[in-house]
């Protein structure tokens, strides 16, 4: 009986001594990347075979994956809120009736590939008249969101709150 426990015992310590080996390789730096923002002001130009106006293809500067989906805002301006001075961004699309009284619709949209973003203003009527607050030095925003993360009709407040970037870390893209 003695050799039966004593057996045991021995094999308990086998099977119960738990093993240590070499550590692993370091992981790599850094926390998870939600998502970046990137901001550029644009001139769009008229294109008459296509009676829009159109931007300059703007190439992003971090690499966008087919899973990420890519949000754009355009500035609108800045109003004071409780003595704080707020910009206003307008996500795209966006639609604008042009004149009152008339059913002349333009709006801003914008075309993506990969590798990068052109913005786009389309209309109903002769785009040739509007005026060029409309298309120069136009503030745009581009948000490269990872699928898992996005979700429908994000507010730039929501969208900047959700990614945990402030705006002064927001990267102009040089042209």
């Amino acid at each position: 009986m003695k050799n039966i426990f004593l057996f045991l015992a021995v094999s308990a310590a086998f099977v119960f001594t738990s093993c240590e080996g070499p550590e692993g390789p370091p992981g790599e730096p850094g926390g998870l990347v939600y998502g970046q923002v990137f901001e550029t002001t644009e001139n769009l130009q008229y294109d008459s075979a296509s009676a829009t106006y159109t931007s300059p293809f703007i190439s992003f500067p971090v690499e966008v994956f087919e899973s990420d989906v890519i949000l754009a805002y355009r500035y609108e301006g800045s109003e004071v809120v409780n003595g704080t001075s707020v910009d206003i961004w307008n996500p795209l699309p966006r639609s604008y009736f042009y004149q009152d009284g008339t059913s002349d619709i333009f709006e801003y949209s914008f075309n993506h590939t990969f590798f990068d973003i052109q913005f786009v203003i389309d209309g109903n009527f002769d785009l040739t008249i509007i005026e060029p607050e409309f298309t120069t030095n136009q503030t745009f925003r581009i948000a490269v969101v990872p699928a898992e993360f996005a979700t429908a009709n994000l507010t730039m407040d929501d969208l900047m709150q959700g990614l945990q970037i402030d705006a002064t870390d927001i990267e102009q893209i040089s042209k």
